[in-house]
């Protein structure tokens, strides 16, 4: 079995974590802006925490978002 990469968070560390995030409604001057699933912002969060890079060269391929929004 592959060893998990540190910025993964499996299920049950994110059913704790889940509950304490606040619920953001959707801005109504931009209605068509999705925001990013918190649990990959905070993937992305660890991913730079990790590797050390900086925020606005994390890769999009990733799916964490783009550092530089």
């Amino acid at each position: 079995m592959s060893r998990p990469k540190p910025w993964e968070i499996d299920d049950d560390l994110w059913a704790m974590i889940e509950p304490l995030l606040p619920v953001v409604e959707r801005r109504p001057d931009h209605p068509d802006r999705k925001r990013l699933d918190n649990r990959k912002a905070l993937q992305g969060i660890l991913f730079v925490l990790s590797t050390d890079i900086q925020w606005e060269w994390l890769p999009q391929e990733l799916g964490f978002g783009s550092g530089m929004t």
